[in-house]
């Protein structure tokens, strides 16, 4: 990025540290605007027609940009691709601990490849390598999507696995708290209240009526 005597351009379209247009000018008058006010020439659009310079503190703009992509590389998650042996006549303790190892890398974010080598006249029973491929992909789905199907590469049957981002995306989501329900009352209470309102109702109903009195001429 070209900034103050390193501006070879004649014109420039100017735009000032407070974001204003200045319009077309000589760049010697830009420079001397920006000098003026301790700052900066900066060219930030050399492919424009004149081209475009802003006045700012470029020292400033640097370590601002700087930190900016510190930021991100931090936040970048690298994933590696790490690769998993296996063979023909892997017993199952050791297949279980391979598979572990592959759910490890494949929950932190990395690609898995996964080699089984067929030795001397194995080749000619290679439906037993891919039924090993599949029982140790099926120990690790949970986390994992089969980016490349077991396939025969010579020697070799190669699977590739990439971590399944929709299980880390759920894990992730904190869960709802439920709502409370509020507590029904016990059932004795409630047959102690229709019983009270029911005898006060019978009450009411028996009590005889009070006799007007008659008028006398």
């Amino acid at each position: 990025m070209e900034s103050n005597y390193r501006i070879r351009d004649r014109e420039v379209r100017v735009i000032d540290s407070d974001g204003s247009q200045l319009g077309v000018m000589n760049t010697r008058e830009a420079l001397r605007r920006a000098q003026d006010n301790n700052l900066d020439l900066v060219k930030i659009s050399p492919n424009a027609v004149p081209p475009v310079c802003k006045i700012m503190d470029f020292g400033k703009f640097k370590y601002e940009q700087s930190k900016k992509d510190k930021e991100v590389r931090r936040n970048q998650q690298v994933s590696e691709l790490k690769e998993i042996t296996l063979s023909m006549t892997i017993d199952d303790h050791d297949l279980k601990t391979k598979a572990g190892n592959a759910h490890k890398f494949l929950s932190r974010g990395d690609k898995c490849k996964v080699t089984l080598r067929m030795r001397g006249r194995q080749q000619a029973h290679s439906k037993i390598g891919l039924a090993v491929m599949e029982d140790f992909f099926k120990q690790v789905e949970d986390v994992s999507i089969q980016e490349k199907r077991p396939a025969i590469e010579g020697r070799n049957i190669i699977m590739i696995l990439v971590p399944n981002k929709s299980v880390s995306t759920k894990q992730s989501q904190p869960q709802q708290p439920k709502p409370q329900q509020q507590a029904k009352p016990a059932p004795a209470a409630d047959a102690a209240a229709t019983t009270s309102i029911g005898a006060a109702i019978k009450s009411a109903e028996e009590k005889p009526a009070t006799a007007k009195p008659t008028k006398t001429e």
